[in-house]
């Protein structure tokens, strides 16, 4: 295993590019498996977790050539499919249950391992079986896979008991084939659904709505072949941006998408940071002490739960008491007794915690428990004074090309070490 090694205190200055999104690669990936045509896909970010879908799709019989260095991956179609994934990689991220959808839609059959993935919840798949039954597939649990089986899918009227964003990619991915028209109520709304809708539709697809909480998609016989570039990563730029508010700095993010970050703009301008934007580039000045914030997270367009924990960091050095409730998953606050390690005031109420502001953070051993709170941990150390080390950062390198390598460039002293120790 490898480990970061930090020593804080140190001001950020420079500029960072943001590569393409994750969340939306992910489901883009899986839905290849739908095109019978060749599929080129650019701004691929080099990302643990993709390639991993990677080799989920190289399993079941697509050929694939990537180049990261020119961040384009070209996909080459199969007639015949395996319908079956193996465990060993479906076990490695959630993400891997996109492909039972389309690999459903395309062969009629699809025998897909129950995911594994980050520990931040339950997460339960029943949202996506439930709308993929509703398209008239047959579904059987046994033995830790689901097998899904359908003649023909057949288009239907979906209601989404919550807006699961995994659950509205799979279906409109499944319904891209179905015979008929297929709605999608209560439908997340994320940008990433968007991302995915537009890639299938410049494949072929017939898909409206994508982005609101109505989907619409009249299904097609067959999907072609295409190009499609992958927004930019709203997260890492998020991330980037707490990087700047702890740590009193001056940066600029280029790349970015500043329609997909508002809630969290408005959240740190509330916080006192300051933006300069000039077209997909955002400046981030931050003030010489944070403000107090509360924050809820929401599906988008509100707060996203994915940056609940890198803000929580940085109101650990607020002047004053926040709150941060935590909506989305029920255990995403694993990151509090490492922060109280490095010497935060934190207290876990029910579905809340209560920061207390306090003037510095101390540097110490603490260990990564997923990747967004992994992130935090290490926005955390930058702002600490002395020595912290970030163990399992493999979490960390699931979500965040380079990270470390990011951070150094704009002026952290922070570095990639082996961790010899035993867990």
């Amino acid at each position: 295993m490898d480990k970061f090694v930090i020593k804080g205190g140190k001001k950020l200055s420079g500029s960072v590019d943001i590569n393409g999104a994750k969340n939306s690669t992910l489901p883009i990936l899986a839905g290849a498996i739908l095109s019978g045509d060749n599929v080129m896909i650019k701004n691929i970010p080099d990302l643990k977790d993709v390639r991993t879908m990677m080799d989920v799709l190289r399993s079941i019989g697509l050929r694939l050539t990537e180049d990261f260095e020119s961040r384009e991956l070209h996909i080459k179609p199969s007639e015949k499919l395996n319908i079956e994934t193996p465990y060993e990689l479906i076990k490695q991220m959630r993400a891997s249950f996109f492909v039972l959808g389309p690999l459903l839609a395309r062969m009629g059959k699809a025998r897909v391992a129950l995911p594994g993935g980050c520990a931040i919840g339950t997460r339960p798949v029943d949202i996506h079986l439930k709308g993929l039954e509703k398209l008239g597939a047959k579904i059987i649990l046994g033995h830790g896979y689901v097998e899904a089986s359908a003649s023909k899918l057949v288009g239907d009227n979906v209601y989404l008991d919550f807006p699961s964003v995994g659950a509205t990619e799979n279906i409109m991915m499944a319904a891209t084939l179905a015979e008929g028209k297929t709605l999608i109520e209560n439908a997340a709304k994320e940008p990433e659904i968007d991302d995915l809708a537009a890639f299938l539709n410049t494949l072929g697809a017939k898909i409206k709505g994508a982005g609101t909480d109505v989907i619409e998609i009249t299904g097609v016989k067959s999907l072609g072949g295409g190009t499609h570039s992958i927004i930019p990563d709203r997260i890492e730029a998020g991330t980037f941006m707490v990087a700047a508010a702890m740590t009193g700095s001056n940066i600029k993010i280029n790349n970015v998408r500043l329609d997909h970050l508002e809630a969290v703009i408005a959240k740190l301008q509330d916080a006192g940071v300051s933006f300069y934007k000039t077209g997909t580039t955002i400046e981030v000045a931050a003030p010489e002490r944070l403000k107090p914030v509360n924050i809820k997270s929401f599906p988008y367009p509100g707060f996203p739960t994915d940056m609940q924990p890198q803000f929580m960091a940085a109101m650990t050095l607020a002047k004053g008491t926040s709150c941060i409730q935590e909506t989305i998953f029920e255990n995403r606050f694993m990151h509090v007794a490492e922060l109280k390690r490095m010497g935060a005031n934190v207290q876990i109420k029910d579905r809340s915690v209560i920061v207390e502001g306090v003037k510095h953070l101390s540097g110490a051993p603490v260990m990564a428990s997923d990747l967004r709170a992994g992130a935090a941990l290490v926005l955390a150390a930058l702002a600490a004074s002395g020595k912290s080390e970030i163990l399992r950062v493999y979490h960390i390198d699931r979500g965040y090309e380079s990270f470390e390598k990011k951070l150094a460039g704009l002026g952290a002293d922070i570095s990639r070490e082996k961790d010899t120790a035993l867990y």
